[in-house]
């Protein structure tokens, strides 16, 4: 027999025992070839993880060239020698070094290309969350506020067809100081993939590929794109590529094995290194990831103002310049909320990071966004914390109907799809999950059920079998197949109908039983009608009704029960005016012939009592007469009141010598008061038993009263009133008077003598002037005649004619005065 050792060969991050055995024959014998030292033997093919992504080294068998080998069950190859002589060789894998890698992250282990063996790699994890907060691969901390589009991560060396991650900022702050990411952008062969935030600062994203929008799950040439609780996921299967965004976080997670050594951008260089993860796109490491960031500007046609090359703008420092008093929130990141995660993830530059955000945008509640991150990267780690409930709801998620918030759900979340698939991945996202005992109807149909069933476009859970109408469709649940099958919705026939009768037309309506089935009926519509709506005259109202079985309304105008006058309607009670003479009233008796209400009228109630002096007469434009003064009212002494009508004149009751008379003027009664001068006289002069009293009874005489007396000329003192105008003061005048038995009396109105027949005349006058006052208070100059001798004539005594005619020219009523002055005069003789 010929034996052959196998090549040692070592792995990555294990060592292998081989042994074989030869065999010949129905004999055999065994030997064992240790090809390199073991002490320990791992039971256990590699630890538990939940990433196996990126390509895995290989620890390979070698085999005698020429020979051929095969693998059993169980990590045991065989290799053919000769002669039907065979060499097993068991591989045992020893537990390799656990390494530590500078993002700060745990190792991942990754199965050997043999799929026995297996070692420790550090994935490519970058994030970046806030107004951004950025770690790169390998765990370097920074922020940058531009507000252009970036490259995240591209190929240093091209090996995959038109790969890169790109993220867009915008400005978040009305200052336009800090930035915040808006769309994320994943580009792979001939796909281009947008997750961009529908309203800023919430957890609200679309997805479009090549500009469409697509509804989730997609999967299409090597993309899939699905939702895992609040996150929407990207992933690569042949690139082993994973990205999820939220709207305020983001994360890139590449194999290392795929990938190390050979990323640029703002996500830094993968290689465990911090040292050149702020890379220029020429090769040369700038000062600070600030600086970096800024040279990573691609052309992107909505932002014209941005252009790789233009000189970068300053960014705020992450430390703010004048004091500041954290949010309490921030306080959690460092308490023992969040104590579990501290061994697996420092927590240090996510309190950095959300203080910068309750600093420079305290209204935002953007320091959310680093809490939200900080449990994404445990939960990635496999520590899941449930931290929101201690925020006071500032941070709190609302959930849709339906759904429930949980901190720690299953990235994909069992469906009726997948309800038999077994799920390998321990790890947890936060998000909104169907409530206990239901489950998610299947991915892209947003509905949790209790029963797998069926779900169609009305999105309503229906079970196997139930019958159901949708879309005019009748429709069943059938288990397997498509699920739902319809067919058209038969409706009844319905009896043939015919709509008589004016106003009446059929109508086509929605059968409230069956709405898929409409009804023919015949309804009214007014405007069909021909009769038209009457005007109904003042009093009346229009009433209209309907008939039984009809459709067209029937008018006739109805007393209203008011009364009508003059164009105006009154209700019953009200007053209504016809005249300022009546008082008038609507009353509730109506009238049988024109049926409106009857006015009930009464003159206006008038005072027709008048004063002494007074009587009533008729005003025009009123409604009751008024008491006009008609005589004269005289108060005489001894409070005695004589009235005296126009024209007419009376002795003092207790002194002749005083006369009382009236005169109408110009319809104004004018009263005057005459004093009888007495002329001397002297009792002794007279005879015994001649003493008397004159025809006046005033004056007293010794001469028997037909005893004549010279013609002398005699004075007297009285008003003038001339045209209703008189003298302030009593004027002296002259008049003949003696035993000539005549006398001349001067008359003020006619402006000369008025003559008796008498023959005693003068013989001598003069003209004198007078001040008149007259009633509307303006004054006259008036001339009178004086007389200063008389004597006794011869001739006949007799009045002018032409004096005459121009006294009664002016004014008639002033004879009347002449009258009783001249009966004065004659009675003081």
């Amino acid at each position: 027999s010929v034996s052959t050792s196998p090549v040692p060969v070592t792995t990555s991050g294990t060592t292998r025992t081989e042994t074989f055995t030869t065999t010949s024959g129905t004999t055999s014998s065994s030997s064992t070839i240790i090809t390199e030292t073991t002490t320990t033997t791992s039971t256990t093919p590699f630890p538990s993880s939940t990433s196996t992504s990126g390509p895995t080294a290989t620890s390979t068998a070698v085999t005698t060239t020429g020979s051929e080998s095969w693998w059993l069950c169980n990590c045991t190859k065989v290799i053919c020698i000769e002669d039907n002589i065979v060499q097993v060789i068991p591989i045992i894998c020893n537990p390799p070094p656990k390494p530590t890698c500078s993002n700060g992250l745990s190792p991942v282990p990754v199965i050997d290309e043999d799929g026995c063996c297996w070692h420790w790699e550090c994935d490519c994890y970058c994030t970046g969350w806030g107004d951004p907060h950025y770690m790169t691969f390998d765990g370097l901390y920074y922020s940058y506020q531009g507000n252009c589009t970036y490259v995240l991560v591209e190929e240093i060396n091209k090996k995959v067809d038109n790969f890169g991650v790109y993220i867009d900022n915008y400005h978040c702050d009305s200052r336009d100081v800090v930035s915040c990411p808006r769309t994320l952008i994943v580009r792979h062969e001939t796909q281009e993939v947008r997750i961009a935030t529908v309203k800023p600062n919430t957890l609200q994203v679309e997805v479009t590929v090549n500009n469409q929008l697509v509804a989730l799950p997609y999967k299409k040439f090597g993309v899939s794109i699905y939702e895992s609780g609040i996150n929407c996921v990207v992933e690569i299967p042949e690139l082993k590529m994973n990205l999820s965004y939220n709207g305020l976080s983001f994360s890139v997670r590449l194999p290392s094995s795929l990938f190390g050594n050979n990323t640029q951008g703002q996500c830094g260089t993968c290689n465990n290194n911090t040292a050149d993860d702020c890379m220029l796109p020429n090769g040369d490491i700038a000062e600070n990831c600030e600086t970096m960031a800024d040279h990573w500007q691609v052309v992107d046609p909505s932002k014209p103002q941005c252009s790789p090359g233009l000189s970068p703008t300053s960014s705020p420092s992450t430390t703010p310049t004048q004091p500041c008093k954290e949010s309490s929130i921030c306080e959690l990141l460092l308490g023992s909320v969040f104590k579990p995660c501290h061994k697996s993830v420092q927590p240090d530059k996510f309190y950095a990071a959300c203080v910068f955000d309750s600093c420079i945008l305290p209204n935002l509640d953007l320091e959310c966004s680093s809490l939200q991150t900080y449990a994404a990267t445990c939960a990635d780690q496999g520590v899941c914390i449930d931290w929101r409930k201690h925020t006071n709801g500032v941070c709190s998620h609302e959930c849709p109907s339906g759904k429930e918030y949980r901190a720690c759900g299953p990235i994909r979340e069992t469906t009726c799809k997948s309800s038999h698939q077994n799920e390998t991945s321990t790890k947890q996202v936060e998000g909104c999950f169907c409530p206990n005992g239901t489950m998610l109807y299947e991915p892209g149909v947003d509905v949790c059920v209790e029963t797998c069933g069926c779900v169609g476009v009305d999105m309503i859970p229906r079970e196997f079998g139930e019958r159901f109408t949708i879309d005019c469709q009748d429709c069943i649940c059938l288990e397997g197949g498509h699920g739902i099958v319809c067919h058209p919705h038969k409706c009844p026939e319905q009896d043939k109908i015919t709509c008589d009768g004016e106003g009446f037309h059929e109508v086509t309506e929605v059968n409230p039983e069956d709405s898929c089935c409409p009804l023919t009926t015949c309804k009214c519509d007014t405007s069909l009608c021909t009769a038209k709506a009457p005007k109904c005259a003042l009093g009346f109202e229009l009433h209209s009704y309907i008939p039984s079985g009809q459709c067209c309304p029937v008018y006739q105008c109805v007393p209203k029960g008011v009364c009508v006058h003059q164009n105006a309607e009154f209700l019953p009670n009200s007053s209504v005016f016809i005249d300022k003479c009546q008082n008038c009233v609507c009353t509730n008796k109506v009238n049988i012939e024109t049926q409106l209400n009857i006015i009930s009228c009464e003159p206006v109630p008038c005072n027709t009592y008048c004063e002494p002096g007074y009587e009533l007469k008729p005003v025009k434009g009123e409604c009751c007469g008024r008491c006009v003064q008609t005589k004269c009212i005289i108060h005489a002494a001894n409070n005695a009141e004589l009235i005296l009508s126009p024209g007419e004149f009376k002795n003092d009751p207790n002194n002749n010598c005083t006369i009382y008379s009236c005169v109408d003027v110009h319809n104004q009664l004018i009263s005057s008061t005459s004093e009888i001068t007495c002329p001397a006289f002297n009792e002794e002069s007279c005879k015994p038993g001649t003493i008397s009293f004159l025809p006046n009874g005033c004056c007293k005489t010794c001469a028997p009263v037909d005893s004549r007396t010279p013609c002398s000329v005699r004075q007297r003192e009285d008003f003038i009133v001339y045209n209703g105008c008189r003298s302030v003061d009593r004027v002296v005048m002259t008049e003949c008077e003696g035993t000539c038995g005549t006398f001349a009396l001067y008359s003020a109105e006619a402006n000369s003598m008025d003559h008796s027949c008498s023959c005693c005349r003068e013989t001598r006058t003069t003209e004198k002037h007078v001040v008149l006052k007259c009633p509307d208070g303006h004054s006259i100059s008036h001339k009178y005649i004086y007389v200063e001798n008389c004597s006794c004539q011869d001739t006949e005594c007799s009045i002018s004619q032409s004096s005459d005619l121009q006294n009664r020219e002016e004014n008639d009523e002033a004879s009347a005065l002449n009258r009783i002055k001249r009966a004065i005069s004659l009675t003081s003789k």
